[in-house]
């Protein structure tokens, strides 16, 4: 890529926000219209589950493969591609005659998905060379997160309630549009020096374990834990995980290269996102129905209540991009597990008639920590790796937020469908929630130390192709 002036960098990482701000709104959307969604389409939890996961599954199984991909043939043509593709599938996803075609439709919206915020990633990454630059900018793309959550809710709320939960995918259609016009015009055409070979073995082993463990979550309440169905689901997704780790060693180029994972920092940034991201789709999930079900709510006013907690990751995303370049990913990571444990405690003694001013305190504190979370994953992720596989790198922590996201709502959901009553089953969401917030702290503390460090640069030497394969600098 040549080298930028500071402007047409900064014109680069906003077209790359756009990508990361269309895609945070549309999740954040579609949760804030779930109850409508049920109403008119008839479904029930688990229906609502799958409206959400077909979309974070079908993301996450083609995240990898849209990074690499795009390394080979192109970052600048793979992004246009998957914003024109995600643009049409919210195009159809606002016609969808049923819930069937509705989750068929979000499943389009995915695959354009997938070639969005890891080849973003990528072109940031290669764009800003200097370490604290990089963490800057990517705080500035933590902090689009927040503000896509913030406009979400209430945007969603108007939408839905002035013009129907159809009216939520429109929005897509002309912010897509423009971002494929902005990058013709701005973004250079940049490619890896020697780009990785398909592996579609390994691609079909990702998407069978994703999907047979999520099913199995899922649909386990409703067809039972010990049926045929569901142990058959795990059962499958076991042998593709051993499939795996059997098969991508053997390649010279493998989909899932699982020589990253003998880092340290890296593996730990991985289950920190699947962690993180767990927590804030379980929370979006069930305190959505929490409002509107048992609070009863509208959409508008369910959004109005979860605005602080929107406004709180906004503000603390750039800041922590900030402090990560200053001072490492350590401090950021302690403070998110923290605020993220200490906000959801509360909520596991949650009632019909808590009072506002606790939930609004919640949201405020966990809006924090998911705010703080952000820029250490994803500069953990690609700090010290070879420039030639930042797309595969960024793409392997875009797949452990998606990963997370999809667990987060079919295990809350599982809990939620198990229950006799919203409330008291959503106890036990909550609970799950709490341990993922302390499993951030706890990774945090684990995977940040000298050692850890240590671990870091004996993985990256053995990820050099060539000696100008330089590494993305800490």
């Amino acid at each position: 890529m040549p080298d930028l002036s500071p402007r047409r960098r900064a014109l680069v990482l906003g077209i790359c926000c756009l990508s990361l701000f269309i895609v945070g709104l549309d999740n954040t959307i579609v949760n804030i219209a779930l109850p409508a969604l049920r109403a008119d389409l008839d479904t029930t939890v688990s229906g609502l589950q799958w409206v959400i996961d077909s979309y974070t599954l079908v993301l996450a199984g083609l995240l990898i493969l849209s990074g690499s991909t795009a390394d080979r043939v192109g970052r600048r043509r793979t992004f246009q591609t998957g914003l024109a593709l995600f643009t049409l599938g919210s195009l159809l996803c606002s016609v969808a005659p049923s819930l069937g075609w509705l989750i068929a439709f979000r499943m389009v919206q995915a695959v354009g998905g997938s070639m969005l915020n890891p080849v973003a990633m990528s072109i940031i990454t290669n764009t800003f060379t200097q370490p604290r630059e990089r963490a800057r900018a990517i705080g500035v793309w933590g902090g689009v997160v927040g503000l896509s959550m913030a406009l979400g809710p209430l945007v969603g709320g108007v939408l839905v309630e002035s013009l129907g939960w159809r009216s939520i995918f429109w929005l897509n259609v002309p912010v897509g549009i423009a971002a494929i016009v902005l990058t013709a015009l701005f973004v250079p055409e940049s490619r890896a020096p020697k780009p990785r070979r398909i592996d579609p073995l390994g691609q079909v082993l990702v998407l069978i374990l994703l999907t047979s463990v999520t099913y199995g979550i899922i649909e386990g309440p409703g067809a039972g834990w010990a049926s045929a169905e569901i142990i058959g689901c795990f059962v499958l997704g076991a042998a593709a995980l051993a499939g795996l780790l059997v098969y991508e060693p053997r390649r010279t180029e493998p989909l899932l290269d699982l020589r990253f994972f003998r880092s340290v920092p890296f593996s730990g940034a991985t289950l920190i996102a699947v962690s993180a991201f767990g927590a804030l789709a379980g929370f979006l999930f069930l305190n959505t129905l929490y409002l509107q079900d048992v609070r009863g709510l509208t959409a508008l006013h369910a959004g109005l209540y979860t605005l602080p907690m929107a406004v709180m990751t906004a503000v603390f995303a750039p800041l922590s991009g900030r402090l990560v370049g200053s001072r490492g990913p350590r401090l950021s990571l302690i403070l998110a597990g923290a605020a993220m444990t200490v906000a959801m405690l509360p909520l596991t003694r949650l009632t019909e008639t808590t009072p506002d001013a606790l939930l609004i305190g919640c949201y405020l504190l966990f809006g924090i920590g998911f705010g703080l979370v952000n820029a250490p994953i994803t500069n953990t992720a690609v700090s010290g790796m070879p420039r030639s596989q930042a797309g595969v790198a960024a793409a392997i922590a875009s797949t452990s937020r998606q990963v997370g996201g999809a667990l987060g709502v079919a295990v809350i959901g599982a809990a939620v469908a198990s229950g006799s009553t919203f409330t008291t089953a959503g106890h036990a969401g909550w609970w799950i929630i709490v341990g993922c917030g302390l499993s951030v702290l706890g990774l945090g503390l684990l995977t940040t130390g000298r050692r850890a460090r240590a671990s870091a640069e004996r993985a990256v030497a053995e990820l050099f192709d060539a000696p100008a394969d330089l590494p993305v600098r800490a």
